[in-house]
């Protein structure tokens, strides 16, 4: 089993109730959930792997079908309903 340690985060109330939500949603322990959301988080920002003290090299992003120059537009714009429940950050 991997060695996990424990530690003391300090969040925002609406965050961690939209956290408990996911949780809740998802069918997974709180801890659980913030644990998938780092890794993920991590993962998506090319940050996971590698060693300690090792130069960290992002990859790149495939261009989006609206990558043009001077394009803004980076999401979908209909109305979400997992945004119902989100939190800004």
């Amino acid at each position: 089993m991997a060695n996990r340690e424990s530690f003391l985060i300090r969040v925002d109330s609406d965050l961690l109730e939209a956290v408990r939500f996911a949780a809740r949603d998802e069918m997974r322990s709180v801890n659980r959930q913030i644990e998938f959301l780092l890794r993920r988080a991590l993962r998506d920002a090319s940050w996971s792997g590698g060693q300690p003290g090792e130069k960290r090299v992002r990859s790149e992003k495939p261009p989006g079908k609206h990558s043009e120059p001077g394009s803004t537009r980076t999401g979908p714009t209909k109305k979400d309903p997992q945004k119902e429940h989100s939190v800004e950050l």
